[in-house]
């Protein structure tokens, strides 16, 4: 009797099954996966699984695979904060972290600027938008304080397969629109409870792509309710890790989902009739074009976060508020996602055109987006954010209203005074993607 031929495998099945030691494996499956890399912050990491770890007896498994970031109570503005950083410090000496980043930059960032992604990994991260690193052609999966200490302590998990949700996008994304906008508008037509599914986005208006953008793509799968997001690697992905100084294999090209692979669901969109969009309180799913809330007043606008603050969110700004200045009775606060963002920024002349516009620039961190630091709002304010989150009272007071935008129409926003489109504000130049 001739061996049976294995189905058809999704780019997520494939990494999971590699990881759990298998040829191959069904969604609905359970199976144990070895972890190829962890990550951490200073809020969901050390403070919280150090005591763990002790009662337990046990230590990391292996220090060399785990990246351990500070940035969300950095830098420290209260003793409280002060104490979590120092206890951040010492716990990544005593355990030996080689791979700890204190306050350089925000974690989902930090992870490939330093080199750490690549195509077909297994990763687990202590926070819910660890699915940025599905842009690399990864599995990543945010976790909590208990898993995260069995995850040290073993360097294993367990997983149930899930289903994928493929989502192309095909055409170009009209100048003004970037893929902030995209994600609002899944948010809006596919909703939030997409619950432990994959999503996988494709299609040439991705792959047209920078790789910053990609990122926000994964990051926001989580706004979707997904398990994780991903995008198969191609060479734009092996030339960010060759950029970064690490080695490429080409045999990471091979990390693709198989043709006529099982699909849950498969969505395909237009990117040519997309318009910016913003998102209004208290839930990203509350998503409209932008001309919808033209008659908001904006108190404070916001370009942070690890969704809208990287290099290619303040180049985005940065056509908008070139020769403008920010309105009377508004706030630009801008808190770049890296010290080698803030570095970029300001040899290329970036920063120089958002500080001439009245932008207060911020320091390096997770800051406002959690409500941690600077940039809380008042009551009765309107904040318009890059951030991925628009909760009730995640930026401030529960009586204040955050919407979401890209940073095109955050700038935009804060040079009008009120909600605006970007459009008719851009001043010529390559459209970031």
């Amino acid at each position: 009797m001739l061996p049976s031929t294995p189905s058809p495998q999704t780019l997520s099945q494939k990494i999971i099954a590699r990881a759990s030691g298998n040829e191959y494996v069904s969604p609905g499956e359970i199976v144990t996966c070895q972890l190829d890399m962890v990550l951490m912050h200073d809020s969901s990491g050390p403070r919280r699984i150090k005591s763990r770890l002790e009662a337990l007896g046990a230590k990391v498994w292996d220090p060399s695979k785990v990246v351990l970031v500070s940035d969300h109570f950095v830098p420290a503005t209260d003793p409280e904060s002060a104490e979590i950083l120092a206890l951040t410090r010492q716990w990544a000496q005593d355990q030996h972290i080689g791979h700890f980043y204190d306050m350089q930059g925000i974690c989902h960032v930090m992870l490939p600027q330093q080199g750490h992604l690549k195509p077909g990994m297994f990763l687990v991260g202590g926070d819910s938008h660890s699915p940025t690193g599905g842009a690399f052609g990864t599995f990543m999966v945010g976790i909590g304080a208990t898993e995260m200490t069995g995850v040290l302590a073993t360097g294993e998990i367990w997983i149930k397969v899930p289903e994928t949700i493929r989502i192309d996008w095909d055409g170009v994304l009209p100048d003004g629109c970037s893929a902030k906008d995209i994600m609002l508008f899944l948010c809006a037509k596919l909703g939030m409870n997409n619950n432990y599914k994959v999503m996988e986005f494709g299609g040439s208006t991705i792959r047209a792509m920078s790789m910053y953008e990609r990122m926000v793509m994964c990051n926001m799968s989580a706004e979707l309710g997904g398990k994780t997001g991903i995008i198969e690697a191609d060479t734009t992905t092996t030339q960010w890790i060759t950029d970064t100084g690490a080695s490429v294999d080409n045999s990471l090209l091979n990390w693709t989902s198989d043709t006529n692979c099982h699909y849950e669901a498969r969505y395909r969109f237009d990117a040519s009739v997309l318009v910016p969009q913003v998102a209004a309180p208290h839930s990203p799913e509350n998503t409209h074009p932008v001309d919808t809330f033209a008659h908001i007043p904006v108190h404070q606008a916001y370009i942070g976060a690890c969704t809208g603050a990287k290099l290619s969110d303040l180049h985005m700004a940065a056509r908008v508020l070139k020769g403008r200045t920010v309105s009377k009775g508004t706030r630009l606060l801008i808190a770049p996602a890296s010290v080698k963002t803030t570095n970029a920024a300001t040899k290329d002349g970036t920063l120089e055109i958002l500080t001439d516009a009245g932008a207060i620039i911020l320091p390096t961190g997770c800051g406002a987006c959690a409500g941690m630091g600077a940039g809380a709002i008042a009551n009765g304010e309107n904040c318009i954010s890059s951030t991925s989150r628009n909760f009730k009272g995640r930026m401030g007071s529960p009586d204040s209203s955050v919407y979401l935008g890209s940073p095109y129409t955050v700038a935009a926003s804060a040079v009008m005074g009120k909600i605006a489109d970007p459009r008719p504000l851009l001043t010529p130049g390559t459209q970031e993607i």
